[in-house]
């Protein structure tokens, strides 16, 4: 590593300790507590009116939905502990691999899709929106490899804007 890079801020480590990470994280476990409420009250109510097909989907959407909370709040959970100062950033690598959180995918055309309560599907997309600003942080924070390489001095301000960018200009 030259001695430019290894002097360079890690924007993406910052919003990791940050008041959006908070935010990210009030939300994320917040969702889990929602969505465990629904699925125990509303939702099993819900669940008896739909068809069989609907009712089939339900059941597989809905495993589907804890699992990728259940990966979501690890993570978030793994990266609290490290913010903490609770684990170090190697024991929460070793940790972060057993978590997926890029592989969870709906298909709204789905036959039945339509059919599922609305508030249902309104957590399948929060969730998957959820998702999707853990996986960016993420890449971040424990994938900078994923970043393009830049010369020395040549484009270093280009890179540090790029990570703020990417840190703080997509929600």
């Amino acid at each position: 590593m030259s001695e430019t890079s290894s002097n360079m801020i890690s924007f993406a480590g910052h919003m990791a300790t940050s008041n959006p990470f908070k935010t990210l994280y009030a939300d994320g476990m917040g969702l889990v507590e929602e969505t465990a409420s629904y699925l125990d009250g509303p939702g099993r109510i819900a669940s008896k009116d739909l068809t069989r097909l609907a009712s089939i989907l339900y059941a597989a959407e809905s495993m589907r939905l804890t699992t990728r909370l259940m990966q979501l709040a690890s993570w978030l959970l793994l990266q609290r502990a490290v913010n903490n100062g609770e684990m170090s950033r190697d024991q929460v690598m070793s940790e972060k691999n057993k978590v997926r959180i890029d592989s969870f995918t709906i298909d709204a055309n789905a036959p039945g899709w339509d059919d599922l309560p609305e508030q249902f599907r309104d957590l399948v997309a929060r969730s998957l929106r959820l998702q999707a600003r853990v996986a960016l942080l993420d890449r971040e924070i424990y994938r900078p490899e994923v970043m393009p390489a830049f010369a020395d001095n040549e484009n270093s301000v280009k890179a540090q804007l790029s990570l703020l960018q990417t840190a703080f200009g997509h929600h």
